[in-house]
C-alpha cells in the first residue's frame, strides 16, 4: 500500500511563525502552502518553498479567505466569480516565487472556510476548478474525500486526489466537524494513528453520530498549526511505516 502524507505550511507572515515547518517537512511527501490569503507573504513562502524543494516534497498551493485575524476560518460573502480570481491571485503569486526556489507548484487544496465551504456548495466547487484550470490546466485538485469539491474536478475532467484527516474528527456527511464543537481536533497521536490504520484496512472512517463511511484516500492530512503538529507527524509517519506502508506523494 502507498500513500501520501501532507500538511499545510507557510501559514505565518512577516516576524509570526506558526508551527515548525523545517520539521514537519522532514516527515511529509506534501506541502500544501499558504499564499497570501489566510496567511503567508512573499518572504515565509519563498522560505517554505525552498525548505521543500530541498527535501524533494511535492508543493502545492494552499489558498484561503484573506481573513489573517481569522486565519481563513470564516466565510467571507463573496460572488463565485470573485472567489475563482482571489484563488489565482493567490495561486499565481505562490507558482510564481516557486520558480525562484527551484519548484513548481502541482496541485492546489483549498484552506479553512473557502475549503469547507467548496467541500458542500456545487457552485463554488465549480467556480474554483475552473478558475484554477484557466490559470494552468496542468494544476491537479487536492479535494476533501467525497465532497462537492473532488466531484467538481471530476465532471471537468481536471486530475483531482481525494484527501482524509488524520485528526479531524468526521460528520456522517463526509465533511468535518467544525472546529467551534468539541472534539473536532484529535490531539492525541497515538489515537489519531490507530483510526488512520483502521481507515486505511476497511476503507471506512469513523464519524460522530453514526456509523462509519466509506472515504477514498489518496493523501492524508496532518495540521502544522497546532502545539502538538511536529509529534502527530512524527507519530503518523512511524506508524504508517511500520504497518508497511510506503509513504510517496500522491504526484510522483
Amino acid at each position: 500500500m502507498q500513500i501520501d502524507l501532507n500538511s499545510d505550511l507557510g501559514e505565518g507572515y512577516g516576524p509570526w511563525a506558526m508551527g515548525d515547518d523545517a520539521q514537519i517537512l522532514d516527515c511529509v511527501t506534501s506541502a500544501n502552502i499558504a499564499c497570501g490569503g489566510h496567511a503567508g507573504d512573499p518572504e515565509t513562502m519563498f522560505r517554505t518553498l525552498r525548505l521543500a524543494a530541498e527535501r524533494g516534497v511535492c508543493v502545492g498551493a494552499h489558498p484561503g479567505y484573506a481573513d489573517r485575524e481569522g486565519f481563513g476560518r470564516r466565510i467571507i460573502p463573496m460572488q463565485h466569480a470573485e472567489i475563482g480570481r482571489m484563488v489565482v491571485a493567490q495561486v499565481g503569486a505562490l507558482a510564481a516565487l516557486a520558480q525562484l526556489a527551484g519548484t513548481r507548484v502541482r496541485y492546489v487544496k483549498p484552506h479553512g472556510a473557502l475549503g469547507n465551504l467548496a467541500a458542500a456548495d456545487s457552485a463554488v466547487a465549480a467556480a474554483i476548478v475552473s478558475a484554477v484550470q484557466s490559470l494552468d490546466p496542468a494544476l491537479a485538485i487536492l479535494a476533501i474525500s467525497g465532497t462537492c469539491l473532488e466531484q467538481a474536478a471530476r465532471a471537468q475532467g481536471v486530475p483531482v486526489f481525494s484527501e482524509i484527516f488524520a485528526d479531524r474528527a468526521y460528520l456522517p456527511s463526509g465533511q468535518l466537524v467544525p472546529r467551534s464543537q468539541p472534539g473536532a481536533v484529535l490531539h492525541d497521536p497515538v489515537a489519531a494513528a490507530d483510526r488512520l490504520i483502521g481507515h486505511l484496512q476497511t476503507g471506512r472512517m469513523p464519524v460522530v453520530g453514526g456509523d462509519p463511511i466509506a472515504l477514498r484516500a489518496d493523501s492524508v492530512c496532518v495540521h502544522g498549526d497546532s502545539a502538538e503538529a511536529t509529534a502527530m507527524a512524527r507519530h503518523i509517519r512511524a506508524r504508517l511505516q511500520a504497518e508497511g506502508v510506503r509513504l510517496a506523494p500522491f504526484l510522483g
